[in-house]
Order: structure tokens, then C-alpha cells, then sequence
């Protein structure tokens, strides 16, 4: 079956009828490569199982479907190799508030919340929004260009206390790319055991593995001993372009955990919307023609981005392995100490300033475009980068 990846579609309508972050927050001069939105049609499937939802003219308070449940059992089992049951999982509007709830569920006022920079900036928030103790550790950055980022087990360790509680993980990683591996993340499943902390792994980007024959593990599933620490959040929205549709999953094994968080959400969260649930049901059912198409545009886009940078003097990229997100290093670009604000005035493009990722200097490019629009703003991007 074929895909359309290729059309540009209108999502800055002149009226302003079609809402959309990416797309207005800025004026019409400039091109948007910044928040994690994809310019793609959603899957067909999904397309077609909400004209039939809307079409049945009701939408009060949903439930979440036995055939939700077990969907995402089956697609567990058959891309991860890790079966769950429909016990484990709570769907609720999004991962970002998973992160905060998890806290709220494990943690006491003045616990440690441990992150690694750098990250999706929501992380960053959790522990003043949650009265907790922030803690940072830094990935060990790339040696040469080029090369990936690494854990810095001795910093992850360093930066653990006493009040430490909980390690809020990012498995593959945003904004960096990278795709842990068992061998890597051995050390720091040993730290998070030895100092009795939680976990809460954000899996969000893990279907959208570029490297040929990748396959994602949970980090649960990777290390089974984790499973009874571990809240691991899952969501269709990056992987099938549904992220105003607000619907995710936090898998939880142990019955306890579970019940704390669902307690923690209670009153305080609005259930997932019926839209939403017929939403990820159809394309965990049926979506994987369209994601293996997809990937392979992904792939092809990495590709390209790629060998712009390799004529941008100054400008670094390690190759992600994941996702449609790329990690610049722009500080030796010669664009000011904030290249961000440098490339939406000077070039007309609007990427994410690393400054809040926890990495002044640095920027993530979103190639999860058409083709068209991509070679559109590598083109402006080469008129101040390139020689």
C-alpha cells in the first residue's frame, strides 16, 4: 500500500482554523522544524475509524475498551518480545503528566527527582511543579563528531544522594537519539538497585527505531528485576502523528505501584477522550504498514540532514538512532550564544533552543516533515551556515 509522505499539507489555514502549536507560534515568513509534530497524515486506518466514531454523533464519557487492552498486549509481545497484561496498563491524556503523577506517587515533599540533561524539558520541571528536590547528571557528550553520546555512569552516581528517590529516564533518548543498549545501561540499572530508587522510563519514541532491524526493550523487559520499580510510559502519538488526540499508557506490573499512581491521578485528570481511544486502538491494530513507510522516509531524511551538516563548518550532529529529532552543537557556528534565536531571525527557521533542554548552544531540528518543506529550510540554513 502506498502513502502519501510527499504532499505538503496546509496546516496554517489563514483563518486560523486548523490549531496548531508548530505552526503558529510563529509568523507565516518562517519555517517550523521545532516542537515533535510530524506535517504527515495520520494512518488511513486511523483516519477512517474516527470519521466512523465522529460519525456516531455521541461522545460522552468513554471507557477504555477490552480490545484497546489486549491491542496493545499483542503489539507489546510482537515488537518488544515483553508480554503484559491488560492489568498493568493506565491510560491516561498524556505522558507529561504520567511524569509529574508518577512523582507524586513515589515520592515525599523534598525527595530527589533525578534527571540527565540533556533532556525533553518537561523533565526538568517535574520536581519544582512536584515540591521536590531537582537533581541533574549530564550525558557524557561526544569525544569527536560525529560519535554518540554516552552515559556518565561516575556522574549519574556523583549526583545521587541520600534524599534521591526516583530517576525520571528517556529510553531511546530526546533529544540525543540514542538507543540504549544492554551492555550501557547495566551500570545504571545497578545504581537505581543499590540506592532504592523508582523509575519512570519514557518510551515514546521507541517505534521509531531508524537503524535497519533495530529492535526496542523495554527497560522492564530488558531487566526483569526492574519491573517491580518501573512506570513505563508508552504513547501512539509520535509514533502515528497523534499527539492532539492525548491519549498514552502507563504500564505498571506491580499491583501496589499501580494502585498508588492511578490514587495519585484520581480527581486531578480528566480520562483519556473517546476520540483518543479509537485513536490508538486503530493504529496499534493496523498502523504498521504505514510506520515501516514511514521509517523509511525517516531514514531518508536522516540521510539528507546528514550531509547538509557535513558542509556547515562549526555545526555537529551525532546521528540519531531514533525518532525524527536531530541534536545540533552550533556552538562553535559562530552564531552568538544563542544560534536558536539566530536561525528563526536570520534564516527564517524555528528550531528548540537547547538552552532548555539544559544545553545552551545547542538546538533539535524536527525532520519529521515532507520533503519539500525539509529541503526548504536546510536551504535558508545553508545562506547563513555554509561557506
Amino acid at each position: 500500500m502506498a502513502f502519501d509522505f510527499a504532499t505538503p499539507i496546509e496546516r496554517r489555514h489563514p483563518e486560523g482554523g486548523y490549531s496548531s502549536q508548530k505552526w503558529h507560534r510563529y509568523n507565516g515568513e518562517v519555517l517550523p522544524l521545532w516542537v515533535a509534530d510530524m506535517d504527515f497524515y495520520s494512518p488511513p486506518a486511523v483516519i477512517e475509524a474516527l470519521q466512523a466514531r465522529v460519525a456516531h454523533g455521541v461522545y460522552g464519557y468513554g471507557e477504555v475498551p477490552a480490545t484497546l487492552t489486549e491491542t496493545l498486549c499483542t503489539w507489546s509481545a510482537t515488537h518488544y518480545d515483553w508480554t503484559i497484561q491488560p492489568d498493568w496498563q493506565h491510560w491516561l491524556p498524556g505522558v507529561v503528566a504520567a511524569l509529574h503523577f508518577a512523582t507524586l506517587a513515589l515520592t515525599q515533599p523534598g525527595d530527589g527527582v533525578l534527571t540527565v540533561t540533556p533532556i525533553y524539558p518537561p523533565f526538568l520541571a517535574v520536581a519544582e511543579r512536584t515540591g521536590r528536590l531537582p537533581q541533574q547528571a549530564m550525558l557524557a557528550a561526544p569525544k569527536r563528531p560525529g560519535e554518540p553520546w554516552q552515559l556518565d555512569i561516575s556522574a549519574i552516581e556523583a549526583s545521587i544522594t541520600p534524599k534521591t528517590r526516583i530517576l525520571l529516564w528517556c529510553h531511546p533518548h530526546n533529544p540525543t537519539g540514542r538507543v540504549w543498549g544492554r551492555e550501557e545501561l547495566a551500570p545504571l540499572v545497578k545504581l537505581v538497585e543499590q540506592h532504592d530508587l523508582w523509575v519512570v522510563s519514557d518510551e515514546l519514541h521507541c517505534d521509531l527505531l531508524l537503524n535497519k532491524d533495530a529492535q526496542h526493550r523495554p527497560l522492564a523487559a530488558m531487566f526483569p528485576e526492574l519491573a517491580k520499580r518501573t512506570i513505563t510510559l508508552w504513547a501512539p502519538s509520535k509514533t502515528f502523528n497523534l499527539a492532539g488526540l492525548s491519549s498514552a499508557c502507563a504500564i505498571i506490573p506491580d499491583p501496589e505501584v499501580h494502585q498508588r499512581f492511578a490514587a495519585a491521578c484520581k480527581g486531578l485528570l480528566p480520562d483519556v477522550n473517546v476520540l483518543g481511544l479509537v485513536a490508538a486502538e486503530a493504529a496499534y491494530r493496523e498502523g504498521e504498514p504505514w510506520r515501516q513507510a514511514l521509517l523509511d522516509v525517516l531514514r531518508q531524511h536522516r540521510a539528507t540532514l546528514e550531509a547538509r551538516v557535513a558542509n556547515w563548518p562549526g555545526v555537529y550532529l551525532s546521528a540519531p538512532e531514533a525518532t525524527y529529532l536531530a541534536w545540533l552543537d552550533m556552538r562553535e557556528a559562530g552564531l552568538g550564544e544563542t544560534p536558536y534565536q539566530t536561525l528563526k531571525e536570520q534564516a527564517g527557521v524555528a528550531l528548540s533552543d537547547g538552552a532548555a533542554f539544559g544545553y545552551p548552544g545547542f538546538v533539535r531540528l524536527n525532520f519529521g516533515t515532507t520533503c519539500a518543506q525539509l529541503e526548504a529550510a536546510l536551504t535558508r540554513m545553508d545562506a547563513l551556515l555554509k561557506p
